[in-house]
């Protein structure tokens, strides 16, 4: 059972509660570090009552139209199956593109998805070591002597944090609802106490207050949104996790526990900065009870490595979906639990994060450094979102232009100025994401033409299937007893395994099977559902098989031959032996397909990736490897 069927058959409450241990974690610990960057950053203002009520107003109309409305009233709608992310935008809108190939804007489509994604990786590089490095940070006000142990001991943790990822989210997070919960618990009441010290500071919800702050501070105030953008990090996280909660229980997680948390602690936060100016270097634990700072740097730092956990655990989701859709190489994939399918573990992709955290909290050494970085990746993937979704609303939903237009220009509002504002910062660490991402999308769209590339000259090399089945009617050909299956993505072609087979040792199996496995255009494929067989071409021992899998699932040759026991074909794995090809890809002289930067990385992607036996979970002892040269 997956693990979103799982947790809906849970109460309302307890599902609610449970994504609040998840969902939230990244914008629930933007407090730490929003109002701190505003006032203390590298375009930090002056402290002063029209700046402060100015800066409250732009978080929290932020809040209300980026999360609130976009995101939680909208954009959640557009679902796959259940689904949400990037990924699952770009499948909704699949039809429409193969519809009009030649129009610029659906042709666009793929490519925006791609930069999407691209942006989350980069935020799943860079929300682990600030948000950690941000909770770390307040050590200074508990012990002022143990200044300089702040960057050791956030490479401390987030190396543990990685460590233990082998273990599976769902060991990780068994503490995740419990922590939360007081984590907005205690954000509320510190902000409640600093409110009712100084309760005019609640006017900064009339939107006035930004309007003038614009006014009286013209272009620094357009500095000042790539700031104030940080209040709303992890509102792709509320889409992304769709799947994993369902849109009700997020939308009561967020409109009754952790949006008046977050509002409430922002407010408590500006009621101290209007009361002591001075604190405007740190006025998250400012805004704390001295007596409550010690549990609540401990809280905060177990907040933030939560925080960090949705996002790597994003990270892991994203990538399975961009290995089965074709846009990454196959990866060793761990299922961390026997009952939930989406809890999984990918080694590579969790190595190659942690050298990255470590190294981005080495190169800035403080949370001011990323947050500039911080703020263009997340501005890049709501922006695209604001456009996929668009998309979605005039050309699936059928939309009038007014409304999908008018809603698009209400988000764009918001999405252009705080990608402006931020790519002004590029200088300041913007550079780092952009960087991330030309280097991902680079690799990942290589990786897409390069398979395309291998599969027409596959095609071209590979003998059609009648006439090798015209061949094995007309010829003796010696018949091994057991079953072949050979691995294809196209069924009516012969598989060069087996026409090798064939050609040199002049012997093919009793039974074979041509196994094509397809990830389909939605998450989730039933099992019942599962296997389609061919069968016309028995009387020659040869059988089509085509297995689907949708691009949430990751396959499983067991899985594959227990439901192929109602296909009408058993495959038992003690029985079968499952021929595979290996290529070794070799740079052609004068080859014009790819350029050669691209056929270099091609190159090394081949041959690093995962191989197919392990990947589909075929025993080893049943797998033969023919090997064929091929030049791109």
């Amino acid at each position: 059972m997956s693990a979103e069927h799982e947790i809906r058959r849970a109460t309302p409450a307890s599902v609610t509660l449970a994504a609040l241990g998840v969902v939230f974690g990244d914008i629930g610990t933007s407090p730490l570090y929003t109002l701190k960057e505003c006032f203390y950053g590298p375009h930090a203002i002056a402290v002063s009552p029209a700046n402060v009520m100015g800066i409250l107003s732009l978080i929290f109309w932020s809040l209300m139209v980026v999360i609130t409305i976009k995101y939680v009233l909208f954009v959640s709608r557009a679902d796959d199956h259940g689904e949400g992310g990037t990924f699952a935008l770009l499948a909704l809108l699949q039809g429409a593109v193969k519809r009009s190939p030649a129009n610029p804007f659906f042709r666009a489509l793929p490519y925006l998805a791609l930069c999407s994604a691209a942006f989350l990786y980069s935020d799943g590089m860079i929300t682990p070591a600030i948000s950690v490095l941000s909770a770390v940070e307040g050590l200074h006000m508990v012990l002022p002597a143990a200044g300089g142990m702040v960057v050791p001991l956030t490479c401390g943790i987030l190396i543990l944090l990685f460590m233990l990822q082998k273990y599976g989210a769902a060991r990780i997070g068994g503490i995740f609802c419990p922590v939360m919960l007081l984590w907005f618990a205690a954000l509320a009441c510190c902000g409640l106490i600093n409110i009712a010290a100084c309760p005019q500071v609640l006017a900064a919800v009339n939107p006035w207050h930004a309007i003038a702050y614009f006014q009286a501070s013209h272009l620094h105030g357009l500095l000042v949104l790539g700031t104030v953008v940080l209040c709303i990090t992890g509102g792709e996280a509320l889409y992304a996790d769709l799947g994993h909660f369902g849109r009700r229980p997020i939308r009561k997680g967020w409109l009754f526990l952790a949006c008046p948390a977050l509002v409430l602690n922002y407010m408590g936060q500006g009621a101290v900065l209007l009361g002591a100016p001075a604190s405007g270097h740190n006025p998250f634990y400012q805004a704390v009870p001295q007596f409550f700072l010690p549990f609540m740097m401990v809280l905060a730092t177990l907040a933030t490595v939560i925080a960090s956990q949705a996002l790597i655990s994003g990270v892991y989701s994203l990538t399975q979906q961009a290995v089965l859709l074709g846009f990454l190489p196959r990866m060793r994939v761990v299922h961390t639990s026997t009952s939930a399918r989406g809890q999984i573990y990918l080694p590579t992709i969790n190595n190659l994060l942690m050298a990255a955290c470590i190294a981005l909290v080495l190169i800035f050494q403080n949370s001011s450094g990323l947050a500039a970085a911080y703020g263009l990746a997340v501005t890049g993937a709501m922006g695209i979102t604001s456009l996929l979704f668009f998309a979605v609303t005039r050309f699936i939903w059928q939309w009038p232009l007014w409304k999908a237009g008018g809603l698009l220009l209400l988000f764009l509002c918001f999405d252009l100025p705080f990608l402006g504002a931020n790519l002004i910062k590029i200088l300041d660490g913007g550079w780092l994401p952009l960087l991330g991402s030309v280097v991902l999308i680079s690799v990942m769209t290589t990786w897409k033409k390069g398979r395309a590339l291998m599969q027409k000259r596959f095609e071209q090399m590979s003998m059609p299937l009648p006439a090798f089945l015209s061949a094995l009617r007309e010829e003796k050909q010696s018949r091994s007893p057991g079953i072949g299956v050979f691995m294809t993505l196209n069924q009516h072609l012969t598989p060069m395994p087996l026409a090798r087979s064939m050609a040199l040792i002049h012997s093919v199996p009793e039974r074979i099977v041509l196994l094509t496995v397809k990830t389909e255009e939605r998450p989730y494929v039933e099992a019942k559902k599962r296997i389609r067989l061919d069968d016309r071409e028995k009387d020659a021992g040869l059988y089509r098989m085509l297995v689907s899998y949708g691009y949430m699932q990751n396959p499983d040759m067991a899985e594959i031959a227990e439901c192929s026991k109602h296909s009408g074909l058993y495959l038992p794995l003690y029985d079968c032996t499952f021929y595979l090809g290996r290529e070794s890809i070799l740079a052609a002289e004068g080859a014009r397909a790819m350029r050669p930067w691209r056929r270099a990385i091609f190159i090394f992607l081949s041959n690093n990736a995962w191989n197919a036996a392990t990947f589909y979970n075929i025993p080893s002892s049943r797998v033969v490897e023919i090997g064929t040269h091929l030049s791109l």
